[in-house]
């Protein structure tokens, strides 16, 4: 079933509902949005369910085996290979499944499938602890991902994989089932409730164990990385059935149970690293010296070859990180080096930089311990498959291959490979991955409508596995079986190991209602069907691998869609336009007003993980833009050329309100439902009163131009405060320095408002006017800009970028974010003693995306005894006023935030942004002020 394959599924969800409690949908748009993964296969569902406990899940599988209906697990959608795609029944594991619980100062750790790799390793950093597993994907992939692949990545190799460090799980077995491996009579309970699985289990231990050649086979292929088939050393390495089943279940890849919770082991956070990337002439070159690396201790040793480099000096980011040259047949290595302390590290550096000299590397690398170099090279090396993928020819599909091979046979494989790829036309493909452990990665962009190219990729697979298999390695090394090698697993293992795999199967899932076809299937085409083709869209989003890398840092993740399935949307409108399937691109068209647009915070925090740095907001205030009634667009932009009027009447409004507060609700949710909850804003009593107008004026001999934000105009101070203008002048006066404040000030704005709102007209009146005014407040570019509002900061320098584009002399205009100019100018000069105790504090989306949270965190740290950002901190989505049109998509980007802050017996909350502050003390109750507020009340001029 294709991306428009839409047919109609009501009594499919009625009769889902009538079986469980899950959340069932059926409409065209939700299983659109939840059709595509990371893969090059797309299956659209035949329903979305989300079920919320173990129960519910045990529902749907008495569901799925009277009905004959196929369920498959999705949980973040990082998969490479088809596991993760239903034409059946698709359930949502990571909604609602997202438990963490640190057990035993951090030595182990209870977590549940939908949770990331990175929010469980934020929770175990305090304890000087990580999960084994290390996926490149940490920042999206699941628990539930990382066991169903047994999941390792770049350090951990065999050794702390999920297979090794997976302790215990509670999982529900197809038959409704539910085993708890952790309980004392786990084992027993299993041989009562599940006798023909438990006998099928020691059978085949016994028989494999009685086979000399076939354990052999099993040893040797699990000696190395490798994820293809069912884990048959699960039979060798355990006695009781329950042991089996439960290592069983990792690489499983949901075909044989679902995992509810699991408890892993941790493994030592390692403090003291150090990184050096070594450049090589060739590949050849580079694979050779694997050898003595590895024997030098490194912790990981990564391979990129050229095309990689080639790729990576694209990335603005690799200024400074790599060298500058003229690749044409390099290869490099990141190597790292781990050790408990800097003693110890420095007995590695010292061997390690001993043998770089006598390696025969290009120029001499630098084995270093720097924060932000070691972060640039990890950058460029994580973002490697998103980055090479975003930079294919639009209209072709990403496909990323991943092979193991005993490290000695590792040359001569990437040899092949490259033979193979100017055999059969890749010129494009690229190779990186982790060296150290004989695994490497190949992408390819390849057009799967075009049946020439489709013959071709057939024809390199056959001897892909060809020379794969002859090296004695493996076809699958982390990326799992998937739709992609099933047809394959035969001839890696043989008929009689193939065999017991497909009694495994059988014996786990005997009506076959889980992922049909994965990991093992006597199709030996299904590697060929349902392949992803991806419409060419908007040029904002086109370059999207439909990675999933952006969804764990969107705010309206859990109330409507998230930045992925936003451009799966627009490709899904394309391709409907394209077939001449009208109805469905109108259906579609119809529901994203509100679940793409509207719900959209615009906030960018998706650029932050994208590793092609897409912002998704930019294609919603297109849109926006497009779609934009001219009488709104008319007012908004009148209203500009008179913002000082503006937003006074607005302050007033918001300080009369309260006092006729029992005449509000009804005319306001009467306006609402005639012009709109896009248009009008919905009062409520946590709002604040309004502020002050900003005045024009100089204080002292100016050294900066300061920037009062118009929301301090429009929003008053939190209860109790005194509002960050105030602050800051009194910050400024006790530190000596002078400011001035523009002329017409009050009828100046960054223009946000109308960007984001999509009103273009307005905006570029705002910008020119704005602009023009600090250009000469700041005495042509001689003083620098201070805004006060970390978004209004960001919305000055975006500004500044248009009007550069038209006017080159403004360049020399230079934005400061207050926090920053606090934390650099400030802080220094001043005598600050903590006032409050434990500090509760939100980044803002805009702040992280400028990078000013380390001054953030300084100036907390100087105002608080403890400075505490929750775990499950994320952007509020208030944006500017979308949190008073959409209160619902604030609600739900802060219920994790909100839940941790009420928690965390906190003595005062702070932020940088006004909006945010509003948004953070509505959903805590607690009052937010502008951490400069603190610093205000805790500082005093510096004695001489």
């Amino acid at each position: 079933m294709s991306r428009t394959d839409i047919a109609p599924t009501d009594a499919l969800g009625a009769s889902i509902r009538s079986a469980t409690a899950a959340t069932v949908s059926t409409t065209a748009f939700d299983r659109v949005t939840a059709a595509v993964d990371a893969s090059h296969y797309l299956l659209t569902p035949r329903a979305v369910v989300t079920p919320k406990s173990v129960e519910e899940v045990a529902e749907l599988f008495s569901f799925a085996t009277v009905t004959g209906e196929a369920l498959t697990f999705r949980s973040g959608g990082t998969s490479l290979s088809g596991q993760a795609s239903s034409g059946g029944i698709l359930v949502d594991t990571r909604s609602e499944f997202r438990g963490i619980r640190v057990l035993d100062g951090g030595e182990r750790v209870e977590v549940e499938p939908g949770v990331t790799v990175r929010a469980v390793n934020a929770r175990l950093l305090r304890h000087k602890r990580k999960l084994g597993p290390d996926p490149a994907s940490e920042i999206a992939c699941t628990i539930g991902g990382v066991i169903a692949n047994n999941s390792s990545g770049m350090a951990c190799g065999t050794e702390q994989n999920t297979y090794r460090t997976l302790e215990s799980a509670v999982i529900v077995l197809p038959s409704g089932t539910v085993v708890d491996t952790a309980a004392p009579d786990a084992d027993d309970a299993l041989r009562a409730r599940e006798p023909g699985l438990y006998d099928t289990l020691l059978d085949l231990r016994e028989r494999l164990l009685a086979d000399p050649a076939l354990r052999e086979t099993v040893e040797r292929q699990f000696s190395i990385k490798n994820t293809m088939g069912y884990g048959l050393n699960s039979l060798v390495d355990f006695e009781r059935p329950v042991d089996m089943l439960l290592h069983l279940l990792v690489g499983s890849e949901g075909t044989l149970g679902f995992v509810a919770r699991a408890t892993f082991r941790t493994v030592p956070l390692q403090p003291a690293v150090a990184t050096a990337l070594l450049l090589f002439e060739s590949l050849r070159a580079a694979t050779d010296s694997l050898v003595e690396l590895v024997a030098s201790g490194a912790a990981t040793i990564e391979l990129l070859d050229a095309a990689s480099l080639r790729v990576a000096q694209a990335d603005p980011s690799s200024v400074g990180a790599l060298p500058e040259l003229e690749v044409v047949d390099h290869a490099a290595l990141l190597v790292e080096y781990q050790a408990a302390s800097v003693v110890e590290l420095d007995a590695l550096a010292a061997g390690a930089r001993t043998l770089f000299a006598r390696l025969p590397v290009v120029g001499t690398p630098e084995l270093t311990s720097d924060a932000r170099i070691r972060a640039a090279l990890w950058h460029l090396r994580k973002g490697l498959f998103a980055a090479v993928a975003g930079a294919r020819p639009s209209g072709t599909t990403a496909l990323l291959e991943d092979i193991a091979v005993p490290v000695a046979r590792l040359a001569d494989t990437c040899a092949g490979l490259q033979a193979l790829f100017a055999t059969h036309g890749y010129g494009d493909a690229v190779i990186f991955g982790h060296a150290k452990d004989g695994n490497v990665h190949f992408l390819l962009n390849e057009r799967f409508d075009d049946p020439a190219s489709l013959q071709r990729y057939i024809a390199f697979t056959d001897d892909m596995v060809d020379l794969v298999l002859a090296a004695g390695g493996t076809l699958k090394a982390e990326h799992g079986t998937g739709r992609i090698m099933a047809p394959f697993v035969r001839r890696q293992y043989g008929d009689d190991l193939f065999a017991m795999m497909v009694e495994l199967k059988r014996a786990f899932d005997p009506a076959g209602i889980l992922s049909p076809g994965i990991v093992v299937s006597d199709d030996p085409g299904i590697h060929l069907q349902h392949l992803k083709s991806t419409p060419t869209v908007e040029a904002e989003v086109d370059r999207c691998v439909e990675c999933g890398y952006c969804e764990p840092v969107c705010p309206s993740k859990d109330l409507t869609v998230t930045p992925r399935q936003r451009i799966v949307v627009r490709r899904a409108i394309a391709d409907a336009v394209a077939r001449g399937d009208l109805d469905l691109a109108r259906e579609l068209e119809r529901q994203s007003a509100y679940e793409v647009e509207q719900t959209c915070a615009v906030d960018g925090m998706c650029a932050t993980a994208c590793p092609v740095f897409i912002n998704t907001g930019d294609l919603v205030r297109r849109l926006r833009a497009e779609s934009v009634a001219k009488p709104v667009a008319a007012a908004w932009t009148a209203a500009g050329r008179h913002w000082d009027a503006t937003t006074r009447l607005a302050s007033t409004a918001l300080s009369v309100v309260p006092a006729v507060a029992p005449l509000v609700p009804l005319p306001n949710r009467a306006a609402r439902a005639v012009l709109g909850a896009d248009t009008v804003p919905e009062w409520s009593r946590d709002l604040p009163r309004g502020g002050a107008r900003r005045r024009a004026g100089v204080t002292g001999a100016p050294e900066i131009v300061y920037f009062a934000a118009c929301v301090g105009t429009m929003f008053g101070p939190a209860e109790g405060g005194e509002g960050v203008a105030v602050a800051f002048e009194s910050l400024l006066v006790k530190a000596g320095i002078g400011a001035v404040r523009p002329e017409g000030v009050g009828d100046l704005c960054c223009g946000t408002p109308w960007k984001s709102k999509g009103i273009t007209e307005g905006y570029a009146e705002m910008v020119d006017r704005t602009v023009a005014s600090l250009w000469e407040a700041s005495r042509h570019g001689e003083l620098p800009v201070v805004c006060d509002n970390s978004s209004c900061s960001e919305g000055l320098v975006h500004a500044l970028e248009k009007a550069v584009a038209s006017d080159d002399r403004y360049s020399g205009l230079r934005i400061l974010d207050a926090v920053d100019f606090a934390a650099e100018h400030l802080l220094p000069v001043l005598d600050v003693s903590p006032v409050v105790g434990r500090l509760a504090v939100h980044p803002t989306c805009s702040s992280t995306r400028a990078g000013s949270n380390p001054h953030l965190m300084a100036v907390a740290g100087a105002v608080a005894t403890e400075a505490v950002v929750p775990d499950d901190w994320g952007c509020c989505a208030f944006a500017g006023d979308r949190g008073m049109l959409h209160p619902e998509l604030t609600a739900s980007a802060t219920a994790r935030e909100a839940e941790a802050v009420r928690a965390g017996h906190f003595d005062a909350h702070a932020s940088c942004n006004r909006t945010c502050e509003i948004g953070m003390t509505r959903a805590t109750g607690a009052p937010y002020q502008h951490v400069l507020e603190l610093l205000d009340a805790a500082s005093s001029p510096k004695e001489n």
